[in-house]
């Protein structure tokens, strides 16, 4: 689909007097990006949304097929755009990919698709300096919402699986039709992991979940969504003691599972085991236990690695993520991030809890502009 919004003006020569310089620019076109473009219009604020993507939403497209959200319909809504249908439904990542793309063009924002940007760059005297795909583009601010699942992680062991077994990253997987047929294993047992295992059991194979449990919301469906919701936006903050002790834990990939069960996965049939997958016999998969699992298919749900390196200088903490006060970044003024894993919260990766660090940016961004002006 062809986007239909306005388009950013070809950038000029850096140093040239015809050159363009945007108030902010928006790294990432998905809930956090799209949220931050709408409270930078509300405060008449000059913006411009990059996306690496062709199509805004896409992000949510390409995931596994049967993805659906935690939480319920009625509290998935963008700032001034409540998420449309049933307000109990859970929406599939498809239909969130397209709820997105209406979003962005209700804005009537500048959105550029197919832009990757390669380099953010604070300059001298103020303001940074943009190297896109497209060009080269100049900002007195720039928010990164691009989020941290960038670059996919495998493990050393697979390049040494025997090369008859088809591996597949999480981000790569669609549907139970791309395995080959014979046993799979699936490697994680956070969220996507336990998913995929109940997946691939239901369609036939005999399959074994690799990892420690992280636990799990407790209830139904219909409990667990709204419970998630709670614990997200008031319990697990950084308001709370529960939530700082927290943070580095849920960063660290033991956030708890919301909508599988180790009940589902055990009246499933799949073989849950706690050890770990290290290494690799006769081509094999080995867990830590020294277990050996003759498998045709081992699929990869072990997270991504932070893919933040595009941005100059930029400080970063012991768990990778960028060192950030309520958005804004240590040491560089006029950098922001939005949507960061428990940037304020849980809820801040959240596509209906995202919008309120996105305010919080863009009244930064409004402040920092008015002292400017």
């Amino acid at each position: 689909m062809t986007s239909t919004q306005p388009r950013i003006p070809s950038p000029a020569p850096a140093g040239s007097a015809a050159e363009h310089r945007i108030g902010t620019v928006i790294v990432g076109g998905g809930q956090a990006g799209l949220a931050t473009a709408h409270w930078l219009a509300d405060a008449g604020l000059d913006c411009v949304v990059l996306e690496a993507r062709d199509r805004i939403g896409d992000q949510w497209r390409e995931r596994y097929d049967s993805l659906r959200l935690f939480t319920p319909a009625r509290v998935n809504g963008l700032p001034g755009m409540p998420y449309p249908g049933p307000k109990s439904a859970f929406p599939t990542g498809r239909e969130l990919g397209d709820y997105l793309e209406s979003y962005a063009a209700s804005l009537g924002a500048r959105i550029r698709t197919g832009v990757r940007v390669t380099s953010v760059e604070a300059v001298d005297g103020g303001g940074f300096r943009v190297a896109t795909s497209d060009g080269e583009l100049r900002a007195d601010n720039v928010v990164i919402t691009t989020g941290a699942d960038a670059v996919p992680k495998v493990p050393a062991v697979a390049a040494t699986l025997d090369p008859g077994i088809r591996q597949m990253h999480s981000s790569g997987y669609r549907n139970a039709g791309q395995l080959l047929p014979g046993p799979v294993l699936v490697v994680g047992a956070g969220t996507s992991g336990a998913d995929l295992a109940l997946e691939s059991v239901r369609a036939g194979h005999e399959t074994w979940l690799s990892g420690r449990h992280p636990g799990e919301i407790p209830g139904g469906e219909r409990v667990r969504g709204p419970l998630f919701w709670f614990l997200a936006n008031y319990i697990l903050t950084l308001r709370t003691p529960v939530g700082r002790k927290a943070r580095p834990a849920i960063r660290a990939g033991s956030a708890p599972l919301v909508r599988t069960k180790r009940s589902d996965l055990d009246a499933a049939g799949v073989h849950r085991v706690q050890a770990r997958t290290v290494g690799v016999a006769d081509g094999r998969p080995q867990l830590d236990d020294g277990t050996v699992l003759d498998v045709a298919n081992v699929l990869w749900c072990t997270g991504y690695t932070h893919g933040y390196s595009f941005v100059r200088s930029l400080a970063v903490g012991p768990d990778g993520y960028p060192l950030q006060t309520d958005g804004a970044a240590e040491g560089i003024p006029g950098l922001f991030f939005v949507g960061l894993l428990f940037q304020r919260g849980l809820y801040s990766h959240l596509v209906g809890g995202v919008g309120k660090d996105a305010r919080l940016v863009a009244e930064k961004i409004a402040a920092r502009t008015r002292a400017h002006a």
